[in-house]
C-alpha cells in the first residue's frame, strides 16, 4: 500500500464529516423558524428527527455503494442531496410548506447525510490500517464538531439576511465544498508483495451478508442503539435539565449546551484511540461503567459545575460509539466489505433518534420527574454492559481467517 498523499486524503474526508455534521446546529434555526413560518416548536424538531432516522436507513444501502463504486462516487452523490436538501429547505420556508421541509430537510437531506456519513470511514481505516481506532475517530470527529464551526456563521448569517436565505447560501456552499473534497476520496492499492498482517485483514473478513447471520454483529447493533438512544435523549433535554435539576438559569444552560459540543466531537477521538492500546472489548465495557456511574451521578449533583462534568463526561460516552463500532466490526469480521457492514449498523442510530427522545418523552410525562427516566436508563446501559461482556467472550478474530 502506498502511503503517498493518506493524510490529504484523510483530511479530505474529515472535511467532508464537517459539512455534514452542520445539521448538528438545527437548534440555531429553531426560533427563526417559528417566527418566519409561525410553526410549532414540535412540527420543527420532528425534521431533525426524520433526518437523522432517514440517515441511519439511507446508510444501510449507501454502504454497498461505497464497497462497489468507491468514496470518491458517494461523496459526490452526498455533496447533491444534502445541498438539495438545504436549498429545499429554504424554499419550504417561503412557501411555509411543512411537507416541503420534511422532503428537503428530513428525507433529502437526510439520505445525503447516510450517504456522506458512511463514506469516509472504512476509506480512512483501510488508509491507516495500523490505527483503525485513531482513524475512525478522526474520520468522525468532524462530525461532532460541526455545531461549533456551523452555529456561529449560520447566527451570522440570520442576522444579516433572514433563515431563508441563510439555507440558500449554505446550501450552495456545502456543495461545492464537499463535492471538491469528494474528488479526493478513493482507496488504497494493495499489492500482492505487502505483507502486512495489518493490510492481510483488509483483503480477509466474510462479506456483509455472512455477517448478518452472526449473532456478533446483532450485539453490536444493540450496543450501538442502546448507547445512542439514551445518548440523543440527554442530548434533547440538557438545557431543562441544567435548570431544572442544577438550578441554572436559561442563559447558563444555553452556555453548557454550546460546550456540550466540545465533548461531542473530542469523545469521538478521545475512546477510539484509547481502544487501539487497550483492545475494543474493554473499552466498551469501561465506557458502559463510565456511563452508569454518571447517570447515577446525575440524580444526587445538584451543584451546576458537578452537573456540568457528568454531563459533558455523557456526551463523550455517546459519541464514542460512532467511533467505536466501525474499528469493532473490522476486528471481528475484516475490512472485506467494511463500509457495507457499517451502513447496516448505522439502522441502529436511525432507530434509536425515533426511540430515545421518545422514550424520555414518555417516562417524563408519566412521573413528571427526571430520576425516573435516569433510572431506566441506567437499567439499559446494565443490559449494554451485559452484551458488550457477552462480546467479550466470544472468540476473537474468527472470521479472519
Amino acid at each position: 500500500m502506498s502511503a503517498k498523499n493518506r493524510y490529504l486524503i484523510a483530511s479530505c474526508g474529515v472535511i467532508l464529516h464537517l459539512m455534514l455534521g452542520s445539521t448538528y446546529a438545527w437548534s440555531v434555526y429553531r426560533n427563526p423558524i417559528i417566527a418566519e413560518t409561525g410553526w410549532n416548536q414540535s412540527s420543527i424538531a420532528f425534521a431533525f428527527s426524520l433526518a437523522i432516522f432517514c440517515l441511519g436507513m439511507s446508510a444501510a444501502f449507501m454502504g454497498q455503494v461505497v464497497d462497489k463504486f468507491g468514496p470518491r462516487v458517494t461523496g459526490t452523490i452526498s455533496a447533491i442531496l444534502y445541498a438539495s436538501g438545504n436549498i429545499l429547505t429554504g424554499v419550504a420556508l417561503a412557501n411555509h410548506s411543512l411537507l416541503l421541509l420534511y422532503l428537503g430537510y428530513g428525507v433529502l437531506g437526510g439520505i445525503g447525510l447516510g450517504t456522506g456519513y458512511v463514506t469516509p470511514v472504512s476509506m480512512i481505516i483501510k488508509w491507516f490500517p495500523d490505527k483503525r481506532g485513531l482513524a475512525t475517530g478522526l474520520a468522525i470527529m468532524g462530525f461532532g464538531f460541526a455545531s461549533l464551526l456551523t452555529s456561529p456563521i449560520a447566527y451570522f448569517l440570520i442576522t444579516k439576511y433572514d433563515v431563508i436565505n441563510t439555507f440558500y447560501l449554505l446550501g450552495v456552499a456545502y456543495f461545492l465544498v464537499m463535492l471538491i473534497v469528494s474528488q479526493f476520496l478513493k482507496f488504497p492499492y494493495y499489492s500482492e508483495q505487502d505483507t502486512n498482517d495489518s493490510h492481510k485483514q483488509l483483503s480477509q473478513g466474510i462479506g456483509a451478508k455472512k455477517a448478518l447471520k452472526t449473532v456478533e454483529f446483532y450485539l453490536l447493533w444493540l450496543i450501538l442503539f442502546i448507547n445512542t438512544s439514551c445518548g440523543l435523549a440527554l442530548i434533547s433535554v440538557v438545557s431543562p435539565m441544567a435548570q431544572d435539576v442544577a438550578g441554572m438559569t436559561a442563559n447558563q444552560a444555553a452556555i453548557i449546551v454550546g460546550l456540550m459540543g466540545i465533548f461531542n466531537g473530542f469523545g469521538r477521538l478521545l475512546w477510539a484511540s484509547l481502544s487501539d492500546y487497550i483492545g475494543r472489548p474493554l473499552t466498551c465495557t469501561i465506557l458502559f461503567v463510565v456511563n452508569i456511574l454518571m447517570t447515577i451521578s446525575l440524580m444526587f449533583l445538584h451543584v451546576p459545575a458537578l452537573f456540568t462534568i457528568a454531563m459533558a463526561v455523557l456526551m463523550t460516552c455517546y459519541e464514542a460509539g460512532f467511533s467505536l463500532i466501525p474499528p469493532y466490526v473490522s476486528d471481528i469480521f475484516g475490512d472485506k466489505e467494511l463500509a457495507t457492514m457499517h451502513g447496516y449498523i448505522l439502522t441502529a442510530w436511525g432507530m434509536a433518534a425515533l426511540a430515545g427522545p421518545m422514550l424520555l418523552a414518555v417516562i417524563y410525562s408519566a412521573t413528571k420527574s427526571y430520576t425516573s427516566t435516569l433510572v431506566v436508563f441506567i437499567l439499559l446501559y446494565l443490559f449494554a454492559l451485559a452484551i458488550t461482556l457477552c462480546l467479550k467472550s466470544k472468540k476473537e478474530n474468527k472470521y479472519l481467517s
